[in-house]
C-alpha cells in the first residue's frame, strides 16, 4: 500500500480564524475541504515541504510555522501521515492559486466532518482550544 506523507499548514489570522481550501471533484476525497499542503517530496523535509506547497497553493511566504503533531491514517486505497504546523506569521494574503474555492473559518465553527477523516483529531483539538480561549 502507497504511504504518503503531507506537510499541512494551519494557516491562522488575529481573529482566530483558519484558511481552508476546497478539494477538487477530481481528487481523493473531493471537495472535502482542507488545511493546505501537500507531499513532501524525497529530500525534503516536512517544513520545507510546508513552505513550498503554501506557496504554490496560498501564495503565501511562510516566515514562521510551529509543527503541532501528527496523524496517520489507512485509506482503502492508501496510507497517510500528515504533520500539521500552526502559521501565524506570513507574507501575503492567502487565496487559492490553483483556482479552488477557499474561505476563512472562525476556530471553534470547523466542522469535523466537512474534512477527510485524518484531520477529525486535529480538528477536535482546535475546537477545544479555541473555547478554551473563549471561557
Amino acid at each position: 500500500m502507497k504511504h504518503l506523507q503531507v506537510a499541512v499548514g494551519v494557516i491562522r489570522n488575529a481573529s482566530h480564524e483558519i484558511f481552508l481550501a476546497q478539494r477538487s471533484s477530481s481528487s481523493h476525497m473531493a471537495n472535502m475541504w482542507e488545511f493546505p499542503g501537500g507531499k513532501i517530496e524525497l529530500g525534503e523535509s516536512a517544513q520545507q515541504a510546508l513552505v513550498r506547497e503554501l506557496a504554490e497553493e496560498t501564495g503565501i511566504e511562510v516566515t514562521q510555522a510551529e509543527a503541532i503533531g501528527s496523524a496517520d491514517h489507512t485509506y482503502e486505497d492508501v496510507r497517510v501521515t500528515l504533520h500539521f504546523f500552526l502559521v501565524e506569521q506570513w507574507q501575503g494574503e492567502p487565496w487559492g492559486r490553483e483556482g479552488q474555492p477557499q474561505r476563512w473559518v472562525k476556530q471553534a465553527e470547523l466542522v469535523a466532518e466537512e474534512f477527510p477523516p485524518a484531520n477529525h483529531a486535529l480538528i477536535a483539538r482546535l475546537r477545544q482550544e479555541a473555547a478554551q480561549l473563549a471561557n
